[in-house]
């Protein structure tokens, strides 16, 4: 993470991503910080992974999941890649599109925010029983912030499940995330657990299926 791309950067005003000497100076910079909003504006009813990975990380939620428990989908659109036969009691989505999150069939309630603007979630401590951020962790510019929220609303033991893949778009990822290989952005992900002080048994799956996309999983219980 030394790359000149990364600590020649000015932090853009009103936007100074995570504050902390953690991390070089521009690390959670983007090549294009202009709204998010306006980014997302328009719906993408597309897979962001293969079916191989989609089929992957199915099977790791039906894993580590609790069946019947209230789940939080964060950075979620209008597809949330848990098992078709196993129900929940809530799957709270928050994400950027509301018609991406309208048309999604598991979504029991959502709510449109930009965790890049506000990093705090519009929900009582205690909420849910597990989380989970599929294909989205590298558009974070506040990452510990919102790891640590996650741990506010999740009761104790609580599972947060953190996939990612190979593939991004590029001008909104960070600017770490887009100089890092498979390997660091693993270690970044743990990172952002082991910051935010919320989580303990924090492990690194491979949920790749050996066919198409690489599914990368990291998952921490909440304290």
């Amino acid at each position: 993470m030394n790359d000149p791309r990364v600590s020649a950067q000015a932090e853009p005003d009103g936007l100074p991503g995570e504050a902390s000497s953690d991390w070089p100076r521009g690390a959670f910079l983007r090549a294009d910080e202009s709204r998010d909003a306006e980014f997302y504006r328009l719906p993408r009813f597309v897979h962001h992974i293969d079916p191989g990975a989609v089929q992957a990380l199915s099977r790791l939620y039906r894993r580590i999941l609790p069946p019947d428990g209230a789940l939080l989908d964060l950075m979620s659109s209008w597809v949330s890649h848990l098992p078709d036969d196993i129900a929940y009691r809530r799957i709270a989505g928050l994400g950027m599109n509301a018609e991406e999150l309208a048309g999604n069939p598991r979504l029991t309630d959502w709510t449109v925010q930009d965790l890049n603007r506000e990093p705090y979630l519009p929900y009582p401590a205690g909420s849910f029983d597990a989380a989970v951020i599929a294909v989205s962790v590298q558009y974070l510019v506040r990452p510990v912030e919102v790891f640590a929220e996650i741990g506010r609303v999740l009761t104790s033991g609580g599972p947060l499940v953190v996939s990612f893949s190979n593939r991004c778009f590029p001008t909104k990822a960070v600017a770490a995330w887009r100089v890092l290989d498979d390997r660091g952005r693993i270690d970044l992900v743990r990172r952002y657990f082991t910051r935010s002080g919320a989580w303990r048994d924090v492990t690194v799956l491979d949920g790749s299926s050996g066919d198409g996309d690489p599914l990368f999983v990291v998952t921490g219980r909440r304290i």
